[in-house]
């Protein structure tokens, strides 16, 4: 408890008790005398002697040193005191005026009495009062009762309360196959025991955000009707020493109770990660938290059915001990889904929603390639909200189909003023990019055109779609994406011969493409099979760092920036050769502001229509 990692220094306990203490002298010696005792109101010998002789005081008490009495039907509380004046008739006064008196008799208190009142009651109060100050700082501190800092958080499903199963995840075909082994092995453990087959310890779930890593592990729990133990990386890590220690040991000790169970630790990169040799040793807490980890997975037996779970994004930052065999045995990964499991994933988070009955979800689905399984349920639900902004009670094709264009680019900005003069620039623009991409044999078909600006900033954006899922991409199509890029800064050095800033992010995609192709894709003449970048984080982002020398990066940018100059020339020669659709194409777009892609094919393959024609 002295470890605590805080700026601050924790005060001692005993502080707090001897603050309570003398809050309690205090009010002992001021307050509560005044409190529990009747007011004193002195008068002096005449004026009681007055009284008496006229009959006016019910009760006469003589001490020593002063005479209390009070009068008869007195409204107040007050005592009346005078001083006593050795009058020896007083007696025969008294008896006289039919009033009653008596002597204070002083009989001394019980020794145990006088300890309890005097020592006893200010230790207990004092102490209790200590403790409330003690525990409401723990509370502020994050810590609660200082006796449980080291219970786990866990959250305890019994039974199937998770409420998920399988049918409630789709397109993770070959990890829900990987997992049900699992699910079989908590369903029947003789089977695999007959044969001597032990069952993993543990599966890592490894996928980019959003594919449904947690999902999958409740549906497991869901499935085999057990207890399913849910837990953060981070909520290990404590700002007590070996409180992340302690709470594994107690997680591992709950699960073995409630063995068979299944234990998921979600983030497990927050505790997993390697650790570090350097100048400090590796003594923190979170290589302690790890350490203990690897411990309760060795010490556990499988065969209790107690079934460890754990998800990352961040698989290539794990410990190695970690990953080998008798600790997390299996490594599952989570892609994103292809299209037949986007359509999958759309069915299933459009159950229960109010969906018109013609929806085509397979148009949606290759609209967004590269979508995980929390964009498409974000999708669906952006689809029911603009259906309810219109004023209807089902959910319509182009519902959907605005979503996805609302999630890729953002909302439509209706209160933007967009002169004429952009306007025919951005419309140009488009039509660049559509044309080009229409003329090459490797692109994929368009699918919208639009000139309404967006939320995101674009002003205008082309939609392509490809027919189906392609896993590989040849040098071919990699070369006519790049030349599609360039398509919409070309019509504008065409037609105005002038640049704008429209084509910054055509730029950052060619360039990235095009530096693909050279440095990791091997398809470069004067490079050829070698790797020139290392890729980091492959589910986060996939930045890469080079791995070369100086000169070799600068011979790399000069290949990069040949490359795109090449498919720069090679857009302009096909928008020089389609001059007519191109002036055809954006009057076109002007005037509609969106148009799709069938009505894009028609007029591109109709024939070439006068000037007279198009006015």
């Amino acid at each position: 408890m002295n470890d605590i990692k805080n700026p601050k220094t924790k005060k001692p306990m005993i502080y707090y008790y001897v603050i309570a203490l003398l809050v309690f002298m205090l009010l002992n010696t001021f307050l509560f005398p005044s409190l529990f005792r009747r007011t004193e109101r002195e008068v002096d010998y005449s004026t009681f002697m007055n009284q008496l002789n006229e009959g006016q005081i019910q009760q006469v008490e003589v001490q020593d040193q002063k005479i209390e009495y009070i009068l008869k039907d007195q409204e107040d509380w007050n005592i009346y005191v005078t001083g006593n004046m050795g009058d020896p008739n007083l007696v025969d006064k008294l008896e006289a005026a039919d009033v009653i008196y008596g002597k204070e008799i002083q009989e001394p208190m019980s020794p145990l009495l006088y300890l309890l009142i005097s020592v006893g009651f200010p230790i207990l109060l004092f102490v209790g009062v200590g403790q409330l100050l003690s525990r409401t700082l723990q509370k502020k501190m994050g810590g609660g009762n200082a006796m449980t800092f080291g219970k786990s958080n866990a959250k305890v499903y019994v039974e199937a309360q998770t409420g998920k199963t399988f049918a409630d995840v789709a397109g993770e075909d070959e990890a829900k196959e990987a997992l049900g082994e699992i699910v079989d092995f908590l369903h029947n453990p003789k089977k695999y025991e007959a044969i001597g087959a032990q069952m993993p310890k543990g599966a890592l779930l490894v996928g980019p955000p959003g594919t449904g890593k947690t999902l999958l592990a409740k549906a497991v729990a869901g499935e085999a009707s057990v207890p399913f133990f849910s837990i953060s990386g981070s909520e290990f890590v404590e700002m007590f020493v070996g409180a992340g220690a302690a709470r594994v040991r107690d997680l591992f000790r709950q699960a073995q109770e409630k063995a068979p169970c299944i234990v998921f630790i979600d983030e497990i990169d927050a505790i997993g990660k390697k650790r570090d040799s350097g100048v400090m040793g590796g003594n923190d807490e979170r290589e302690q938290t790890l350490n203990q980890l690897l411990t309760e997975m060795d010490g556990f037996d499988g065969k209790k059915g107690v079934v460890i779970l754990a998800a990352t994004n961040r698989p290539e930052t794990l410990d190695k001990a970690l990953l080998r065999p008798g600790r997390f045995d299996r490594r599952i990964p989570v892609e994103l889904p292809d299209l037949a499991g986007r359509e999958a994933i759309l069915r299933v988070h459009a159950k229960d929603k109010q969906m018109a009955p013609n929806i085509d979800y397979s148009v949606i689905a290759r609209a967004t390639a590269g979508a995980s399984g929390a964009e498409l349920a974000n999708i669906v639900n952006e689809a029911a909200l603009r259906a309810v902004r219109n004023n209807r009670t089902q959910v319509e094709q182009g519902d959907l189909e605005e979503a996805v264009e609302t999630v890729i680019a953002g909302y439509q900005r209706k209160s933007a003023v967009v002169s004429e003069k952009d306007k025919k620039i951005v419309a140009y623009h488009e039509i660049g990019h559509a044309l080009v991409a229409a003329m090459q044999k490797h692109s994929a078909p368009v699918h919208k055109i639009t000139i309404v600006p967006r939320t995101s900033g674009a002003l205008g954006y082309t939609m392509q779609v490809e027919e189906e899922d392609t896993l590989l991409m040849s040098k071919e199509e990699a070369i006519d994406k790049i030349t599609t890029y360039t398509g919409g800064r070309v019509a504008e050095e065409v037609i105005f011969g002038s640049i704008t800033s429209g084509a910054s992010n055509d730029i950052e995609q060619a360039t990235k493409l095009a530096r693909a192709m050279v440095t990791r894709l091997g398809m470069s003449d004067n490079f050829g099979m070698m790797a020139l970048e290392t890729v980091n984080n492959q589910y986060l982002g996939g930045d890469a760092s080079l791995a070369c020398s100086e000169e070799t990066a600068a011979k790399i940018d000069q290949e990069v920036c040949t490359l795109i100059a090449q498919c720069h020339d090679h857009a302009k020669e096909i928008l020089l050769q389609n001059m007519p659709k191109l002036h055809e194409l954006a009057s076109y777009l002007l005037e509609k502001e969106t148009i799709t892609g069938e009505e894009f094919m028609e007029i591109l393959n109709a024939p070439v229509k006068s000037q007279q024609e198009q006015e």
